[in-house]
């Protein structure tokens, strides 16, 4: 199957980065390449793009698509929490612009057997990192009722979460729950029938969680903000594009906090804590995807891009 996937917010990223001809570019969350592409199309004969993804689809799809651009383009396998490690290997200390499309692509969306999408009957699965050990079958068979219950609620902000995850422990008593057919099943017979026909699919919030957990995508995405900030160069951009409100929340709070992070009480006359700002948040309001990008592409209904500037 081909590498598909619509590029988020093309042209408000690709603006927001601000490009510089001769600059340093990462691509966190390389995917297809969608965005990748355009960063390098922009860039002259001493620009550079390192381009990061942990699915080998996406490395394997995107270096057929980055191709004519040479040498000019790195790609890495890795997580983009090693950004800093990956560039020290490529002997860089400081860039001028990065962006991250966060959460699922559409091709691991589609591709049944990778079990993210609840449309298909296949074994659960949903790693991005098909190298790592925990999968979506060990989350839904081994965590305790608790556990299940926080993910669901937290990163599904699921309403039914305590029912879900209840029902999920009952089904898993008489045997493991292996597919994704039959989590929609237990889905399903957790929430009440005048519920189940408001508002999307039943599944949608569910598996959204367990992915998340999964994946561990929101700790990556705490745990690395800071260390990005500190890689750019003075006028160096970073752009966030979030699907999920908790991803949003996060970016929001880590670029408020670059751009301010006195902790002085605000009865001092003058900062003597000494921590000084980092730059400034360029989005006062996330920018959101025009009325026409939404019809043409319904899963860029919750995107929200982010930007701040390296002072």
């Amino acid at each position: 199957m081909a590498f598909k996937h619509t590029s988020v917010l093309l042209e408000e990223t690709i603006e927001g980065l601000n490009i510089k001809p001769e600059g340093i570019y990462v691509d966190g969350t390389l995917g297809g390449g969608g965005h990748s592409w355009e960063i390098a199309a922009r860039l002259g004969k001493g620009g550079r793009l390192i381009g990061i993804d942990q699915d080998e689809a996406a490395i394997e799809a995107a270096g057929k698509r980055l191709s004519e651009f040479g040498d000019k383009i790195s790609i890495i396998r890795s997580n983009y929490r090693n950004t800093k490690a990956v560039l020290a290997s490529l002997g860089i200390t400081g860039i001028d612009g990065m962006m991250l499309d966060l959460g699922v692509s559409s091709y691991q969306l589609d591709t049944q057997e990778r079990g993210f999408s609840y449309r298909f009957d296949t074994p659960l699965d949903m790693r991005m990192d098909m190298s790592q050990s925990l999968t979506a079958k060990d989350i839904i068979n081994h965590y305790g009722e608790m556990e299940l219950f926080r993910v669901i609620k937290d990163y599904g902000e699921e309403k039914f979460a305590k029912n879900i995850a209840k029902h999920i422990v009952l089904s898993r008593e008489k045997k493991p729950i292996e597919t994704t057919g039959e989590l929609n099943e237990i889905i399903r017979a957790s929430i009440p029938a005048k519920m189940r026909a408001e508002g999307g699919h039943p599944s949608k919030r569910t598996f959204q969680a367990i992915r998340i957990e999964c994946n561990k995508e929101l700790e990556v995405l705490k745990e690395s903000l800071d260390e990005l900030i500190d890689l750019l160069n003075p006028g160096g951009r970073l752009c966030i594009i979030t699907f999920h409100s908790l991803e949003d929340r996060i970016v929001k709070t880590a670029f408020k906090q670059a751009a301010n992070p006195c902790t002085c009480p605000s009865s001092f006359p003058v900062c003597v804590c000494g921590k000084v700002s980092q730059g400034k948040v360029i989005t006062g309001k996330p920018i959101l995807p025009g009325e026409e990008e939404r019809e043409e592409n319904p899963r860029s209904k919750s995107a929200k891009l982010r930007i701040f500037e390296k002072a």
